[in-house]
């Protein structure tokens, strides 16, 4: 009798407003897909806030810096992130934290969408030390000044 295969696939949901994706937010999806199958990668839009870059150079962005990996989907979404969970079937959400500040917000927001939705747990990744120091907030500005952000984001994205 044949072995029947009964592996089953995992999904993760990334979400963040990745404004822009960096090469510390590339290192937690990396991570992320040593333990999940697939991560679907949810760039988060606010109607209320207006981003740096619009949602089309968002999803543009982290096309680019992902074309190699396999298992990754890349989507927009404008609800809950649990709720966005529920719709897409998954059970897992991936965040990363560079620091003890990270950590602290990360955990609540964690607290709150268990509240929301028991069935869906956080997978919280600390970024390797040589990200520690990027945020999206940095690299925007390093933009708005003209500056050379090239270390700061996934080799080969166009901006």
């Amino acid at each position: 009798m044949a072995e029947e295969n009964t592996h089953k696939v995992t999904r993760a949901l990334f979400p963040g407003s990745f404004d822009p994706f960096t090469a510390g937010h590339l290192n937690i999806l990396k991570r992320a897909l040593t333990m999940f199958d697939q991560v679907v990668v949810a760039v988060g839009i606010n109607s209320d806030k207006r981003g740096f870059y619009d949602k089309e150079k968002r999803l543009d962005i982290i096309r680019q810096a992902t074309c190699g990996l396999s298992g990754v989907t890349v989507i927009a979404y404008d609800n809950l992130t649990v709720d966005c969970c529920r719709e897409l079937g998954i059970r897992h959400i991936i965040r990363g934290v560079r620091n003890m500040i990270d950590f602290e917000t990360e955990r609540s927001i964690a607290d709150a969408n268990h509240r929301l939705a028991p069935e869906i747990d956080t997978v919280i990744i600390p970024t390797c030390q040589e990200y520690a120091h990027i945020s999206s907030s940095a690299v925007r500005d390093i933009i708005k000044h003209g500056g050379d952000y090239s270390a700061f984001i996934p080799e080969g994205i166009v901006l």
